[in-house]
């Protein structure tokens, strides 16, 4: 399925966080956080006027920022272009 985010919105991929420590215990998903860091999938039209953003980036956004979508059995973000932080190189 194909999305478009409208106005000045990102979809985001979220990272996935490590579920076993380094000394091989694994991590329940109830007791870690939902990582900060995610892929830029799509980009509205006026953010990709901006320039600043683009498809492919790795992005640090703020942690109880955007909605949070399924689509194709994965999970996403859909951010305002404001609630990224800034473009990890």
């Amino acid at each position: 399925m194909a999305f478009k985010p409208l106005g000045k919105r990102v979809l985001v991929e979220r990272e996935q966080e490590e579920k076993k420590t380094a000394s091989g215990l694994i991590i329940p998903d109830n007791a870690t956080e939902k990582p900060s860091i995610g892929v830029v999938k799509e980009i509205s039209k006026e953010v990709e006027k901006a320039g600043e953003i683009k498809k492919g980036d790795k992005v640090l956004f703020g942690k109880y920022k955007g909605s949070e979508v399924k689509l194709d059995n994965k999970d996403y973000i859909v951010l305002d272009d404001e609630d990224i932080l800034g473009v990890l190189k």
